[in-house]
């Protein structure tokens, strides 16, 4: 099991203790001689370094890590692994809900997981009284939980604008009933958006996520409509309009994908920075490698590439007081999340599912369709308790890749979607989305050290 991590970052040293979440900003003799799996004896280090430092400085260093290492913010142990592997035990209560408003969707997007919002199924708008009910369900399965939050998903949700205003009312009123908060997203595509529509989100949605992929010509060679146009000339100063009546205690981002057409990524991540936005994610498509914009081994240098860029643009414009927030590389150093989301990650088929317009519950959004993860329907009693506990002992510590790896407090274990549709088991992690993980977390951290040495 990996004890440390260390990289290099633009020319800068850093260290990680994995399981205390320490992370030190190190010259390059510490960086030598510290190993990954404990620290060699000294004799052993100023016989291999002598050529290179001196004994007084190897000497110096070592009392130091010695003094790390005393505090337990270096070689840490691992306090966790009791509570992961117990993870199955006891009562789950909900958290998160997503709502598929619509199995339906004005956009033919080229990478779409949903079968381009049709979900392996047939178009479906949700009606108000599942809607209603979904709100029942998640209220009644929170337990002791105050704070519930609810993506209105699809498809395209604004085409069922109607219903979402008649569910997000009868939210208001049972949470008031029930003591609970309940907060509402809407990931939308933003080619419905009108002054009224933009009105009521501002008022009614916690965060508003909108999608468009970057530069015009990488946009509107993916996300198109069902004519085969493209969206961008539409959807940008819908998005930025929507923006501007956001102020800034209101969530949204700016959302996009990128693929193998542009792994050049950077430049659309700065297009959107350039046009104003300064809360934005432009994440990695996922699909089988046989499709023709799937990421594959092959691009990780130029993907990595990108990060590197990404990095030194985001120090130089935190520098300058000109900061945008990249979703990737947020990230807390000062012991947050809780331990139990570092070791199980979303919560999904546990403490968050996705409800269909029928009704069907599964874990996620990106288990929809399939009836092997079929978890009940809001129609009749009961959850699936056997697919529960299998979600619940999803975590890092069911993982033997995981387990042994540096990232897992980071990464949680990575999408149980995306290691299940890739290996047909969520315990084994989709790889190359692990590869790409692990270096932004590197950028995370790095860009964060820089932010906190100010």
């Amino acid at each position: 099991m990996a004890d440390i991590h260390k990289f290099v970052q633009d020319g800068d040293y850093y260290i990680i203790d994995v399981n205390s979440g320490s992370v030190h900003v190190v010259d390059e003799l510490v960086y030598n001689i510290v190993d990954e799996n404990g620290l060699r004896n000294k004799e052993e280090l100023i016989g291999k370094y002598k050529e290179k430092y001196s004994k007084e400085d190897i000497l110096e260093a070592y009392e130091e890590l010695e003094d790390l290492i005393k505090d337990e913010i270096l070689y840490s142990k691992d306090l966790y692994e009791n509570i992961g592997l117990n993870a199955g035990e006891g009562s789950s209560y909900i958290k998160a809900l997503c709502l598929n408003i619509a199995h339906d969707c004005n956009l033919r997007c080229k990478y779409c997981f949903a079968d381009e919002g049709e979900y392996k199924g047939k178009r479906q708008i949700m009606s108000a009284e599942v809607g209603k009910k979904a709100i029942d369900f998640v209220i009644e399965h929170s337990g002791p939980r105050k704070h519930i939050e609810i993506d209105l998903f699809g498809g395209e949700p604004l085409i069922a604008f109607d219903v979402v205003k008649e569910i997000v009312e009868y939210a208001k009123q049972q949470e008031k009933v029930h003591n609970k908060t309940l907060r509402f997203t809407m990931t939308t595509n933003a080619t419905l958006l009108t002054d009224e529509i933009m009105d009521y989100l501002d008022k009614n949605m916690g965060n508003i996520v909108l999608s468009i992929d970057g530069r015009k010509r990488i946009n509107d060679d993916v996300r198109i409509r069902v004519d085969g146009s493209g969206s961008y000339d539409s959807i940008l100063p819908k998005i930025k309009k929507m923006v501007k009546a956001r102020d800034k205690e209101k969530q949204y981002y700016a959302r996009g994908t990128f693929t193998r057409n542009n792994t050049d990524f950077y430049e659309d991540i700065m297009h959107l920075a350039n046009e104003g936005f300064d809360e934005i994610s432009i994440e990695p498509v996922v699909l089988k490698e046989d499709h023709p914009l799937s990421l594959r081994e092959e691009d990780l240098p130029k993907i990595f590439e990108q990060y590197d860029k990404l990095y030194k643009e985001m120090v130089k414009r935190y520098k300058e007081g000109n900061m945008f927030k990249f979703y990737h590389f947020n990230i807390d150093l000062q012991g947050g999340p809780c331990v139990y989301k570092r070791i199980s990650g979303c919560g999904a088929g546990h403490e968050y599912v996705a409800i269909t317009p029928s009704g069907d519950i599964y874990p996620c959004h990106q288990f929809v369709g399939n009836e092997d993860f079929k978890m009940g329907n809001l129609f009749k009693e009961g959850l699936d308790e056997g697919i529960e506990k299998q979600f619940k002992e999803g975590n890092i510590y069911f993982k033997p890749i995981c387990k042994e790896c540096w990232a897992r407090f980071y990464c949680s274990g990575g999408c149980q979607a995306n290691n299940f549709n890739f290996n047909g088991d969520i315990h084994i992690p989709y790889e190359i989305g692990c590869k790409m993980q692990k270096k932004r977390i590197e950028c995370a951290v790095a860009l964060k050290s820089k932010m906190i040495e100010r």
